[in-house]
């Protein structure tokens, strides 16, 4: 399995963005796909997952500053897994990864078996 993660770029506080996660390779329908992040000095971090097969989400719920500002999505046609962020702050300034896993979702980064190389997000404030 291969992840391809891109829409990353330079934007102001207070916008908005779509990160895309392009999946090929040995794909199945029962594979769960995860967006995390790592700020610059800092632990990777959850942000979301979805389920392949039904759409089931997850979020980070242990910060408030998170909350209701990501949305992830996936275009099972295409292949490919988004992540909207609305209302950008810089403390969102990070590379973020998309990753699959063959199980349910999951918050644990450790549990997941591919990895895509990343894409830079910078907020400026």
């Amino acid at each position: 399995v291969q992840l391809q993660a891109s829409g990353g770029g330079l934007v102001q506080a207070g916008g908005s963005l779509s990160l895309s996660c392009a999946v090929s390779g040995r794909t199945h329908s029962s594979y769960s796909m995860g967006w995390f992040r790592q700020a610059p000095g800092k632990e990777r971090e959850f942000v979301a997952a979805t389920t392949w097969w039904s759409g089931d989400s997850i979020y980070n719920q242990d910060q408030d500053s998170m909350k209701g500002r990501f949305t992830i999505s996936r275009d099972v046609a295409e292949n490919t897994v988004y992540l909207q962020i609305n209302s950008l702050e810089p403390e969102d300034t990070a590379v973020y990864y998309c990753a699959a896993r063959l199980a349910g979702t999951s918050r644990h980064l450790d549990s997941y078996d591919y990895w895509g190389q990343g894409t830079l997000v910078t907020v400026s404030s």
